[in-house]
């Protein structure tokens, strides 16, 4: 028999890749994952540059049309002039409006009324009749103290005359010391009667009086809630009449401790402070007057104190336990410039205006003060500056601008900061 050849030897690196089991072919496919992963975080980063270079693309294309926008012609805007004058500090804070006095009237005698003399709603002066309560009774009982008064009188007359007779018997031993000193005590009983008599009618006039009831104060009625022919009792809580004062009337509000202090030191140095009462909506003012009085201690809860002002109110403008807006003047600031709070611009917590020079728009950096009524008392430009009220949102440095005598509606869909 023929003997075969030996097989050629094998390359060593066919023989590395020769299929032995599953073990040659593990390491292959790890390899592909990895170059996978590398390719997507690839494709990855390019895309973001992508989307980044698109996205500065379009700002760097809105910034040039702005800038088109703002210098392709001049700007149309209306301006102010910077002023130099006074600008008062005030503290706001809501109120209620609370009498001087307010008066219930009770019954104090038992009785039928008899007449109702008030209106509902009425002005009344002090001492004007309101209501009466029937009177016989006690004028009755007048009469009765009236005549016991004047019958113990006369006792009293009768055993003084007798105290001197006996006197000038004892004088001439023509009575004995007793019969003297019992008449003495006599007189002194009749005198003790004779003021009881006398607190007696004294108390019935004083209940006949509450017969007729009048006003303690001068002010206004209110709705009538007894009628005539109605009883009422002395023990009973029947209201007869409420009367409160209208002029003048008096606001009560609270300040933050915090604010205490200013007002302390104006109030200490004898400053009448005004205070200003305006509507719920703060936009009509309703009456002027002064501070009165201050609490004497603070609220823990709320951490306030309780001032009181004074108004004259002779218009009625002011009505009792209404809601007002109270604004106390605290100092006034003078000398500082001034424009209107619609001028300054902000961009975060910087504060600015463009200020007009010679048909160009600069921008200044301004500190605001104090405001009152839409006005504002700044530092970083001066009296006599005129400064852009309007149309912000085409404004940027360096602007042409033309002055426009007329409004001209703002643009609130863009942003007032460049």
């Amino acid at each position: 028999m023929e003997q075969k050849p030996p097989d050629p030897p094998i390359p060593p690196d066919h023989q590395l890749s020769a299929p032995q089991g599953d073990a040659p072919v593990r390491p292959k496919k790890k390899r592909r994952q990895w170059v996978w992963i590398v390719l997507l975080l690839v494709f990855a980063l390019i895309f973001v540059l992508v989307l980044r270079h698109h996205d500065d693309s379009k700002k760097a294309a809105g910034a040039a049309a702005g800038g088109r926008r703002a210098f392709g012609g001049p700007v149309t805007l209306t301006t102010t002039t910077a002023k130099k004058g006074d600008i008062g500090v005030y503290l706001d804070a809501i109120g209620t409006v609370t009498p001087v006095y307010t008066t219930t009237i009770y019954n104090q005698v038992t009785g039928v009324l008899t007449d109702v003399h008030y209106r509902e709603g009425q002005t009344v002066r002090k001492g004007d009749p309101l209501v009466d309560i029937d009177p016989r009774q006690y004028q009755a009982q007048v009469v009765n103290a009236e005549g016991n008064l004047e019958r113990d009188t006369n006792v009293l007359a009768q055993s003084r005359m007798d105290l001197e007779r006996y006197r000038v018997a004892w004088a001439k031993n023509a009575i004995a010391k007793q019969q003297l000193d019992d008449q003495e005590k006599l007189v002194l009983q009749n005198e003790g009667l004779v003021k009881a008599d006398q607190g007696t009618l004294d108390f019935d006039k004083v209940q006949l009086a509450y017969c007729h009831i009048t006003s303690p104060i001068s002010g206004r009625v209110g709705l009538r809630l007894v009628d005539p022919g109605n009883l009422v009792q002395s023990s009973g809580s029947t209201i007869l009449v409420v009367v409160t004062q209208l002029e003048p009337i008096t606001v009560i509000f609270t300040l933050a401790q915090e604010d205490l202090g200013e007002v302390l030191a104006q109030w200490r140095h004898g400053a009448k402070l005004t205070v200003d009462a305006l509507d719920a909506n703060q936009q009509t003012k309703l009456a002027t007057g002064r501070l009165l009085a201050l609490d004497n201690q603070i609220d823990t809860t709320t951490g306030t104190v309780k001032l009181r002002a004074q108004f004259d109110n002779r218009k009625d403008t002011l009505f009792p336990n209404q809601f007002v807006n109270t604004r106390l003047l605290v100092t006034t600031q003078h000398d500082m410039t001034l424009i209107p709070s619609s001028a300054i611009q902000h961009n975060g917590e910087e504060a600015f205006v463009y200020v007009i020079v010679n048909g160009t728009a600069h921008k200044h950096d301004v500190k605001a003060g104090t405001t009152d009524a839409g006005i504002t008392a700044v530092e970083g430009i001066n009296p006599g500056d005129v400064v852009a009220t309007s149309s912000f949102e085409k404004l940027l440095e360096g602007a042409k601008v033309t002055i426009s005598k007329q409004a001209i509606p703002q643009d609130t869909s863009e942003s007032n900061a460049p």
